[in-house]
Order: structure tokens, then C-alpha cells, then sequence
């Protein structure tokens, strides 16, 4: 076991593959019809290779020995585990979309239960079916999870969206605000389309723009004026959203359209928590400086290709402080309650 029993590392963003939701869905035709979808916006080609991928990292998603294995090899004492974003399956209509979610906190419980000194859990909720929201928050939380993973955006029957400034979501924001849920924000899928359908572009570019685009939607909306407290933790380092956010402010102050938040939007960078998956030092040193080394924490989106396998070492690579690091490593996880003290 590698990291100091005192001063666990904490790594918030990690990946698992439930079976049990693979069976839930399997042979669905809405399953078809969503596979169909992410192979147009991705390309063949990239689509290809991640199936490869994800097909070649079963036994890092699944086996609890090769999860710790893993861990030990890169100092990560504790990690928080989230289940695989192709399994949000937010097409599902609402008897199975409970199902999907259900299984997901149960399995996911019992994916901590194999080791709760190392493991800590995320569930699901149905965001496609915003008044589902809350019974499935709170079984996750009353299941022993921390919390809850969702997309930037889901996708309606209807054919219209989701957003997480939807007034659908009120009661989940504030429910998640009372029992100090920890909300993640992990996008799948752009609704750029084809335009992003080769080179990876759906990953590397549609990945932070729907941070963005997400983040956007919570800040101007008021959403976190409305629910103070609110637990929201963003992946990817909150995409292309904390670097940029001079446009919004400047929108703010001349656009009446854009003053649904009471207060600049760079402002709320401190009412919001990011991963430190960023991928360069330069960019780490720029995340740390517009939002912050106490709303950071270490993030290594294991075990997919798209992560890093040295969290760790990229604190380093940064030339952060001492006591920075510290913060990103242990610190703001235990402020949160992730970190378990690991004998």
C-alpha cells in the first residue's frame, strides 16, 4: 500500500462497468437506436478503437484486485467510483429507466462493499424523467453512496432537452443541497453531431464543450444562487468554462437576457468544485489560478484511455506548492468527506 495512512490520496474520478445495468438494458431497442446514435456522432473509426478499448480495460473496470492493483502502483489510496457514462441510458422510458437506475445504486453499493476502506461510490438518476429524480438520489445516498453522476444534458421523448437548468430539476437540486449529495458532472455525448465525427473530436473537443455548456446552465440560471451549498464536482477540470469566462461576465453586464444569476459568473467558479484532469501542467497551474487550489481534486478518469494513469505525478509535473498538492491530493476530498483514513 503506497500514501500516508493520515493523509489519504483521493482520486474522484474513476470508472466501473455494472454488468447488472448491461443485463437491464440488453436487447432493448432503445439500446440499438442510442448505439446507432453514438456511432454517428463519433465516426466508425473512433468508434471502432474505444470498443477495443473498453473491451481490452474489462478486468480494470470490474476486479476489485486489479482496481487496487492499479491504485498502489500510482500512490491513489482511495478512489471514488462512478459508473461508466455509456451506462446512463437516458433514452429509456420511465419503468425502465427506474430499473436502469436502481440497479446501478445497488450494484454500485455493492461494488464499495467489496472494500469500503478504499472505495467510495456514485450512483445514478434518471435525468431524462426530472420528476424521478429525487426518489433515486435519495435511495443512492440511503444505499451508503456519497452521490450521484449525471450528464450535462438529457434527452427527452418528446425530443427536446434536459438542461441542468431545467425547472424540472429544482426539487433534485435542492434535495441533493439538504443531504449534501455530491452531485458529478461527467458529460456523454455532444450534441455537435457529426461535425465531430472524426479525429476523436467527440471525446477531446465535445467532452469540454458540453462542461461548458452545463456549467453555464447552472451558473446563469441561478440555479446555484437558488441552492447555496450545493455539492457540484466537474470533470475534465470544468472543460473550456473556467479559462473563458471573461465573455460571460462581460455578457452579464450588458445583456439582460444573460442576468438570471445575481453576480458575475466567474464568481461562482468558488461555489463549484473541479477535477484535476486537465492533462498539462500549464493548464493545471491556469485551472489552479482562476478557481482556486482549495476546489480542485485529483482526478484521473481510470481506467479509459482519455485519463491518466499518474494523477499524482502530474501534480508534480505542475510545480505546485507543497501545500497546494496537498490540497488537490487529500485535503478538499476530506473537506467533502471522501477521504477515508487508510491503516
Amino acid at each position: 500500500m503506497s500514501g500516508v495512512a493520515q493523509h489519504p490520496v483521493v482520486d474522484v474520478h474513476a470508472h466501473v462497468l455494472l454488468g447488472e445495468v448491461e443485463e437491464a438494458v440488453a436487447g432493448e431497442s432503445g439500446l440499438r437506436a442510442q448505439q446507432r446514435l453514438e456511432r454517428t456522432r463519433q465516426g466508425t473509426e473512433s468508434s471502432e478503437i474505444s470498443a477495443r478499448m473498453v473491451a481490452e480495460r474489462i478486468p480494470q473496470l470490474t476486479d476489485p484486485d486489479v482496481r487496487r492493483s492499479d491504485m498502489d502502483a500510482v500512490g491513489v489510496d482511495v478512489r471514488l467510483l462512478s459508473p461508466s457514462p455509456s451506462q446512463y441510458h437516458y433514452w429509456a422510458e420511465p419503468d425502465l429507466a427506474w430499473t436502469v437506475v436502481s440497479t446501478a445504486n445497488h450494484a454500485m453499493a455493492a461494488t464499495v462493499a467489496q472494500d469500503t476502506a478504499r472505495f467510495r461510490g456514485l450512483g445514478l438518476v434518471p435525468l431524462q424523467h426530472p420528476e424521478m429524480t429525487v426518489p433515486a438520489l435519495d435511495e443512492a445516498l440511503d444505499l451508503g453512496l456519497v452521490g450521484v453522476e449525471i450528464s450535462s444534458h438529457a434527452p427527452r421523448a418528446d425530443g427536446s432537452t434536459v438542461e441542468l437548468s431545467d425547472p424540472g430539476l429544482e426539487p433534485f437540486w435542492a434535495r441533493a443541497a439538504r443531504r449534501g449529495a455530491l452531485v458529478f458532472l461527467h458529460p456523454f455525448g455532444c450534441t455537435l453531431g457529426d461535425r465531430l465525427d472524426r479525429f476523436n473530436l467527440a471525446n477531446t473537443v465535445g467532452q469540454p464543450v458540453e462542461n461548458a455548456v452545463a456549467l453555464s446552465h447552472l451558473i446563469f440560471s441561478g440555479v446555484l444562487d437558488r441552492h447555496p451549498g450545493l455539492r457540484v464536482l466537474a470533470a475534465h477540470g470544468g472543460g473550456y468554462l473556467p479559462t473563458y469566462l471573461g465573455r460571460s461576465d462581460h455578457a452579464w453586464r450588458v445583456r439582460p437576457d444573460a442576468r438570471g444569476c445575481e453576480r458575475l459568473p466567474s464568481s461562482y467558479l468558488r461555489d463549484l468544485w473541479f477535477d484535476s484532469l486537465v492533462h498539462t501542467p500549464g493548464a493545471l497551474r491556469a485551472l489552479v489560478a482562476e478557481v482556486g487550489p482549495d476546489r480542485i481534486l485529483l482526478g484521473s478518469d481510470h481506467p479509459f484511455d482519455m485519463g491518466v494513469p499518474d494523477p499524482v505525478a502530474r501534480l508534480t509535473d505542475a510545480e505546485l506548492s507543497a501545500t497546494d498538492q496537498h490540497a488537490i491530493r487529500t485535503g478538499n476530498a476530506e473537506l467533502l468527506g471522501l477521504a477515508r483514513r487508510v491503516e
